[in-house]
């Protein structure tokens, strides 16, 4: 299942090569149109980093569920 921030690991390319190009082609040089888009996706890490933060709380819709079914949330993986 998909969330929210994997919709984001798609968008950052996108809005990156998208923004840029539509602003290159409404006539903004490639030097002015680059830092723009790279903007506009450092702005959407942002907002998946700190505004929808990736939560480890088992009650948010977005946390796939534990395969062990069981253990602290803050427990480490057994590596054995």
């Amino acid at each position: 299942m998909t969330g929210y921030h994997d919709y984001v690991l798609g968008l950052i390319p996108a809005a990156l090569l998208g923004t840029t190009f539509a602003l290159e082609g409404l006539g903004l040089s490639m030097q002015a149109a680059v830092p723009v888009g790279g903007a506009v996706a450092a702005g959407l890490v942002a907002h998946a980093m700190f505004v929808r933060g990736p939560s480890t709380d088992p009650m948010v819709a977005d946390a796939p569920a534990r395969a062990d079914g069981g253990g602290s949330p803050g427990a480490p993986p057994n590596a054995d």
